[in-house]
């Protein structure tokens, strides 16, 4: 069956850095494009960015565009989100989605909680 896994949550001191990984499986990832998302308590799910399904174009919200990189190796069916220059308000519970080429069911992980706080 179709899983997105995400890793690499936790605990991290403002201006630190951190990244997540996101493990697909049950689906021809490559075919996919695939996004971050957040949710922080008490807001809506919000869009961090996303990547082709080749990994050659990425986009990003702008309060992220300078501090977040996404990433993905599609021989390992893995996307990652590299944070840095990390602030409390980046503090939310950060989402793997998948979205296929032309259209079709999409896919979400369980998320994982980032907590930026000294």
């Amino acid at each position: 069956q179709v899983q997105l896994v995400e890793s690499g949550g936790g605990l991290v001191q403002p201006g630190g850095s951190l990244r997540l990984s996101c493990a697909a499986s049950g689906f021809t990832f490559s075919s996919y494009a695939m996004s971050w998302y957040r949710q922080a308590p008490g807001k809506q799910r919000e869009l961090v960015g996303y990547i082709n399904r080749a990994g050659g174009s990425t986009n990003y919200a702008d309060s992220m565009k300078d501090r977040f990189t996404i990433s993905r190796d599609n021989a390992k069916n893995m996307v990652y989100l590299q944070m840095s220059s990390l602030k409390p308000e980046d503090t939310a519970v950060y989402y793997c989605h998948a979205a296929p080429w032309g259209g079709g069911a999409t896919y979400w992980g369980q998320g994982t909680q980032v907590t930026v706080s000294s």
